[in-house]
């Protein structure tokens, strides 16, 4: 315990200029003019602007995409945010190269569409070609110890899927593959016992497909592995039956001594193209905490133009998904910057691209932000918020840090909202990996995921502003305002719970 501070210090303190004090904060009655700014018909016009047919549905890249980060970056300048992007500007933007494998029917090693094709795609590296030690990995990334501990760093990493020619539809497999990766091995094979029709068609598909591969993003390079082509590759070295039934067991490491993989596929540059984010900072009034950021974000595309449904409408305009959040943001980032004295810390308001795509924007922010990551707090992630139960909203990963407890008292101070916040009632849809928050987490930034569900109009023309229930999303715009301040004035930042920041930021299963 520190000795107590004599008289004469007391005086020294209490004369110590204000400048190193907190700063006063708004009123009760400010703030509440703030949040009460966050109206139905102003989320009901900004989601009519993002949804509207001119946007073409917003995909990623497309000029209707590149319209809506204008219109954010507009209305982010005029409430009188400072830029973060590139240049000065609110505008993010990062390359999207559309590649081709180069599919071989011979060659050394191990070969794309003979041996091997990839799992995802999209993130496959610049340099595919991988030459290194073997590694086998049976059991569960769910079953207790995890991959604590596995040597896999630099390592070919194999793994058998169940009876599929696509391991990335089995979620085990992706849950495996997924905590495997954080541990930064060279390639990982996911073995697959799939026959020779399903294998050629597949291969015959991957000849003719591009795909995009985003800015400097690292690459993951996974691949489907035929088991002949294993078993030819390393002879009596796997057995990948035992494998697969080991499959929902504890976590198993081999290394093969002496033996080792080489792959060699390779990528072709078709064209390029560049994708925006839209990035605006509201600057925190505490020198003391002004170096601390809370996120919110949301994503701006959607999937594009379709074929024409059963009323001619091939138009995606994406209202729920996710005009409303993106319409949210911008409500957010009026009412912050209307206050004055600002919020203690400082807040980023966020539009995302290519989240449809695989999270590409936020990716990309993740990596590329105008502060360190470390300097990010929280991230609040708003998805879809405008349909299914009028006095509800799902707030996905509140288990996951102190925010939880945080948003139910914040919740509970404001009944007039009349919201009920539930957990997630979907786990199996593992919608915590599937929006932008995710790209926040996985790098140690407490989040939690506001999301109302999906619907019979998920993904097709039909989901248009028409159907929106803007009372209930500004309601929800208004809870988030008053989360947001609270978690930007509070005394200290909030808190992962432990368990789960080793499961999900370390990868170490759990």
């Amino acid at each position: 315990m520190p000795p107590r501070p004599t008289a004469a210090l007391i005086v020294l303190l209490a004369a110590q200029p204000l400048a190193a004090q907190a700063p006063p904060m708004p009123t009760a009655d400010e703030a509440a003019a703030a949040a009460a700014s966050i109206t139905r018909e102003d989320v009901r016009l900004r989601i009519g602007v993002i949804a509207h047919d001119s946007m073409r549905g917003r995909a990623t890249p497309s000029p209707g995409l590149d319209a809506t980060a204008r219109w954010m970056a507009d209305e982010m300048r005029r409430v009188g945010l400072l830029p973060g992007g590139d240049e000065g500007g609110f505008i993010q933007r990062y390359a999207i190269e559309t590649v081709a494998l180069d599919v071989q029917a011979g060659g050394e090693g191990l070969v794309a569409g003979r041996d091997l094709l990839p799992t995802y795609p999209p993130y496959l590296p610049a340099d595919l070609g991988v030459e290194a030690g073997v590694v086998v990995v049976s059991g569960s990334a769910g079953a207790a110890g995890g991959l604590r501990g596995a040597d896999v760093e630099g390592r070919v990493v194999i793994v058998a899927a169940p009876s599929t020619s696509d391991a990335s539809r089995d979620r085990a497999t992706l849950q495996l593959v997924q905590a495997l990766l954080a541990l930064e091995p060279a390639a990982l094979l996911v073995a697959t016992d799939a026959g020779d029709g399903g294998w050629r068609a597949a291969a015959e598909g991957y000849a003719d497909r591009r795909w995009p591969r985003v800015g400097d993003a690292p690459g993951l390079p996974v691949f489907n592995v035929r088991d002949r082509s294993l078993a030819r590759a390393l002879p009596d070295a796997v057995d990948l039956e035992a494998l697969r039934a080991a499959r929902g067991g504890a976590v198993t490491v081999r290394a093969l001594p002496g033996r080792s993989l080489r792959l060699g596929p390779t990528l072709r540059v078709v064209e390029g193209a560049t994708a925006p984010n839209v990035v605006g900072i509201l600057p925190g009034s505490d020198p003391a905490l002004r170096d601390q950021h809370i996120v919110f974000s949301a994503h701006m595309d959607h999937v594009g133009v379709g074929a024409p449904d059963a009323t001619g409408d091939s138009i995606f305009n994406g209202a729920d998904d996710d005009a409303s959040g993106t319409a949210t943001v911008v409500e957010l980032a009026e009412a912050f910057a209307s206050l004055e004295p600002r919020p203690r810390r400082s807040i980023i308001f966020l539009g995302v691209s290519g989240e449809e795509e695989g999270l590409w924007g936020s990716d990309y922010f993740a990596r590329h932000a105008p502060v360190p990551t470390e300097a990010i707090v929280a991230n609040i992630n708003i998805d879809m918020i405008g349909r299914n139960w009028p006095d509800t909203i799902v707030a996905i990963g509140r288990e996951h840090s102190d925010l939880g407890a945080t948003l139910d008292r914040v919740n509970a101070d404001h009944p007039e909202l009349g919201l009920a916040v539930i957990d997630d009632p979907w786990p199996e849809e593992s919608f915590y990996t599937r929006s932008d928050h995710f790209n926040f987490a996985r790098r140690g930034v407490p989040v939690l995921f506001f999301f109302s569900g999906t619907h019979e109009d998920y993904h097709r023309p039909s989901d248009e502003v028409e159907l929106i229930d803007a009372e209930k999303t500004a309601r929800i715009g208004r809870l988030l305002f008053w989360l947001g301040l609270e978690v930007a004035n509070a005394p200290a930042p909030p808190r992962w719970d432990p368990e789960s920041y080793r499961r999900i930021v370390q990868g170490a299963g759990g």
